[in-house]
């Protein structure tokens, strides 16, 4: 997979997306991550790409032309369209369900946005879909990018050494994950539950989908109405 980051700050990225997982993933050639500083496809010698708005306002708006002139000039290096994302706070919220649908595209392209947003001619022209992580509003879209990024590339096959890694964590099925224990059996007084020690897979499997459907109740009731458990429970 290949992402194209659209942003006035690329040297954000490095930092967090280079290291640990994702850094090794991009090391490995499982995923791709290219940033690209917006104000080199601006025009003017300060190489401006906000202006006022119509109508009046506080604040100013990301231009239409640069955005365009990135974009494309990111089509020509992949040799087809990338799927286009803006990161903004009208978008529909972030779920692990649409992480795994657009972990199936082979390229991807992310616009952050800034200052009060983008102008809406290019939304139109361009944005496939709009991703919000959240009912809050952030001074900039590149953490939201950074977190959708890191969010999707633990998705693609080979980014983390098995499926399991992420099938059995939160959301992915709908549900919260279940308690995990380690090493010492006793802390402090409390004890690991005593199934988790009996070797028996089938009775260990079973207090999980139990303790998973304990978890989501009791701390997210609202996933429930989107499973068949919020019937069967």
């Amino acid at each position: 997979m290949r992402i194209d980051i659209i942003t006035l700050f690329p040297e954000m990225f490095a930092p967090v997306l280079g290291d640990s997982i994702i850094g090794r993933a991009q090391k490995s050639g499982a995923v791709e991550i290219h940033c690209h500083q917006l104000r080199d496809f601006a025009f003017d010698k300060h190489r401006r790409v906000d202006d006022t708005p119509y109508g009046g306002g506080m604040g100013m708006l990301m231009k239409a032309e640069p955005i365009a002139l990135c974009f494309e000039h990111i089509c020509e290096e992949t040799g087809e369209r990338p799927y286009f994302i803006y990161m903004s706070p009208q978008g529909k919220t972030l779920r692990q369900q649409r992480l795994r649908e657009l972990s199936e595209i082979k390229n991807i392209c992310v616009l952050c946005g800034h200052y009060e947003g983008v102008d809406q001619r290019l939304l139109d022209a361009y944005i496939d879909e709009e991703i919000s992580i959240g009912d809050y509003v952030l001074t900039g879209g590149e953490i939201p990018a950074m977190v959708f990024t890191d969010a999707l590339c633990r998705m693609v096959p080979g980014v983390l050494t098995n499926n399991e890694c992420f099938t059995e964590e939160s959301h992915f099925s709908g549900l919260l994950e279940y308690p995990q224990y380690t090493k010492p059996a006793e802390w402090r007084g409390m004890e690991v539950p005593e199934v988790l020690l009996s070797g028996h897979h089938a009775n260990i499997e079973k207090w999980r989908r139990e303790m998973s459907l304990a978890v989501t109740r009791q701390k997210r009731p609202d996933l429930l109405d989107d499973t068949d458990e919020s019937t069967n429970s």
